[in-house]
């Protein structure tokens, strides 16, 4: 998946789920972990990257 791919996807899944979003996608990088899927893994990982940069920094 390209960088571009990513922020898409990210986008999406941020746009579907809000603020669960980076919830869920670190939610598949367990399930792909598990299952012994480190590209799919991998993939998860760049995307929560992606929305926790989107959602920037939290108020405390």
């Amino acid at each position: 998946m390209t960088a571009a791919d990513i922020i898409r996807y990210a986008r999406a899944l941020y746009r579907a789920h809000g603020d669960r979003a980076e919830a869920e996608a670190a939610q598949r990088v367990r399930v792909e972990t598990d299952a012994g899927n480190t590209a799919e893994a991998e993939t998860w990982r760049r995307i929560r990257r992606s929305i926790h940069e989107m959602r920037g920094p939290r108020a405390t």
